[in-house]
């Protein structure tokens, strides 16, 4: 068994881009209550401290630049990150023996493979999503090219392969022609009691919908495959039909102004608001005060914001693509689907929740057992599973 760590991601809290911070936040944590020892290697601002321990986890931090929004720069920058997190790795290893070393995503690959061949540990990998998937298949190009590149050479490299769902699983070992048999299938989790609302939720809601109308949240990055755009297709035929129906957008990202623009032409803008990106606190509190919550993406790995809008009693809508129909079912039992890239066939799935108040109590109750089985403590369990698996390997190679 894996008795110490070390696990590299480029963002860890406070540093939150994404949800990738959250997990392995949370796994981590969990790593250490079932007795695991765990470094994490990541990056921090300038005024972050190099290293402290928290919950458990000794978090150390290499001080990096604000990443850039260009693409190509950025591509370079993770380059120049990884040369940082190598040399922080090495030095840390010094200190410290590690069993082998837990890489997130093809951002910290190259410190990582490096990390593992330099020191003799194996090296795990969890990919997240895939270049791939985020442009539907378009990566032929610069820089879409190489980072599809790097993925796949992770993917090949590593000694094992971590994925959210099933769809995943499938998904790489098909574009990057590996064997579905290194590929393990771990969740992602959720703890319900993290997502505790902070605000007067009756205050909150009256910011953004009158008592008679009904507030369908949208919750993401704003990226082309994260579909909000069927979303806001769907909406003007909802409101004509049903009324008194407003929606909220949270979130930012590169698709952003070409959302705001869409709604300015489908005339929605009298009908809700973009509040851009919000922290943890204020989305958990979003979740309280929506009648339902639309998760539209053309390409998903998994669906955590299906899984936090059941966990905080919001009935769900998914699209029928990727890791969300695992993690809303098929059966119309915690959750309901629409034909995903079908804004029509949405609309139709929108306007039948918003009215029948029974069906979404129903949903609601049942998604709130459904969830429990998202559980960190199972997550870390199988995670050291796999650890268990890779370090014997690395003590027979060494023995023969």
């Amino acid at each position: 068994m894996a008795s110490r760590v070390l696990i590299l991601s480029w963002e860890y809290p406070p540093v939150i881009e994404g949800g990738l911070a959250r997990h392995v936040r949370k796994l981590a944590e969990e790593l250490v209550r079932q007795g695991t020892e765990v470094d994490v290697l990541t990056r921090g601002s300038h005024d972050s401290p190099r290293r402290e321990r928290v919950e458990g986890v000794c978090v150390h931090r290499v001080r990096e630049p604000r990443w850039p929004r260009e693409l190509d720069r950025f591509v370079a920058w993770v380059e120049h990150m990884n040369d940082d997190m190598l040399a922080a790795g090495e030095a840390l290893v010094e200190e410290r023996a590690h069993d082998l070393v837990h890489g997130h995503d093809w951002l910290v690959a190259r410190a990582c493979a490096a990390l593992g061949e330099r020191l003799g540990m194996p090296y795990l990998t969890t990919i997240h999503a895939t270049e791939h998937g985020r442009h539907q298949g378009w990566v032929d190009k610069p820089p879409q090219s190489h980072i599809h590149g790097i993925e796949r050479w992770m993917a090949a490299r590593a000694e094992a392969v971590i994925v959210c769902s099933h769809y995943m699983r499938g998904h790489v070992a098909d574009i990057f022609d590996i064997d579905e048999r290194r590929i393990t299938v771990i969740p992602n989790g959720i703890d319900p009691g993290d997502l505790r609302p902070v605000d007067d939720l009756e205050a909150l809601r009256g910011q953004f919908a009158a008592p008679h109308e009904q507030l369908v949240l949208l919750v993401g990055r704003l990226v082309y495959e994260k579909g909000f755009q069927l979303a806001l297709d769907a909406l003007p035929g909802v409101i004509e039909r049903v009324g008194h129906v407003r929606f909220l957008v949270a979130g930012s990202g590169t698709h952003e102004a070409e959302l705001r623009a869409q709604a300015a032409r489908l005339d929605l803008n009298r009908h809700g608001s973009f509040l851009g990106w919000i922290g943890d606190d204020a989305l958990h509190s979003l979740y309280r005060i929506a009648d339902l919550t639309v998760v539209p993406s053309l390409y998903e790995p998994f669906g955590l914001v299906a899984l936090e809008a059941m966990a905080s009693g919001c009935p769900c809508i998914v699209a029928d693509t990727g890791g969300l129909r695992e993690v809303v079912p098929a059966g119309e039992r915690v959750g309901l689907r629409f034909n995903g890239g079908d804004a029509e066939h949405l609309g139709v799935m929108i306007e039948r929740l918003l009215v029948d108040e029974v069906l979404r109590d129903r949903l609601v109750a049942e998604a709130s057992e459904h969830v429990l089985r998202f559980d960190w403590s199972d997550i870390a369990t199988r995670t050291r599973s796999i650890y268990a698996s890779l370090v014997p390997q690395r003590e027979r190679a060494g023995s023969g």
